[in-house]
């Protein structure tokens, strides 16, 4: 979950709605959610993720209607279970990289990380717009200054 999520930037309501037949494997490999404003968007899927993903899926054998990252009743994750997740990995990755201690990491923190890794590689302010269903470019402009060496 946690790959999916830093991969693709998708918002955590967008992440816990994701149901397996929202997963679009193979070539052109892809997430379909359902953003703000109900809007649909397809976002990319690089190998690592979707090799990860089609791996999930087969062990988790669920039907297609069911949640790609179910609570252990079932049904979709909360907001909150995503951020005990979230929290519990930051503190094991704290062990490993001590930096990390100085930091708040959060879910939201792993959609600014998507974001930022789109724009160290070059990709435009408003294909990362549409990557991460922002209403306005300008929206995006908060991560140019995020990071000065940009």
């Amino acid at each position: 979950m946690l790959t999916v999520a830093v991969q693709t930037g998708l918002r955590v309501s967008e992440l816990i709605g994701l149901c397996a037949q929202d997963v679009v494997l193979g070539t052109g490999a892809h997430v379909k959610c359902l953003g703000k404003g109900r809007k649909q968007r397809a976002t990319p899927l690089r190998a690592e993720a979707a090799a990860l993903l089609e791996h999930w899926l087969q062990e988790r054998n669920g039907l297609p209607h069911e949640p790609v990252f179910p609570s252990c009743r079932g049904g979709p994750l909360s907001r909150d279970a995503v951020e005990r997740l979230v929290a519990k990995h930051a503190r094991t990755a704290q062990q490993r990289c001590p930096s990390l201690q100085r930091k708040t990491v959060t879910a939201h923190v792993l959609r600014h990380s998507a974001a930022m890794d789109l724009l160290r590689h070059g990709i435009d302010r408003s294909v990362i717009a549409l990557w991460l269903g922002h209403e306005s470019v300008e929206t995006t402009q908060m991560y140019l200054h995020a990071d000065l060496r940009l």
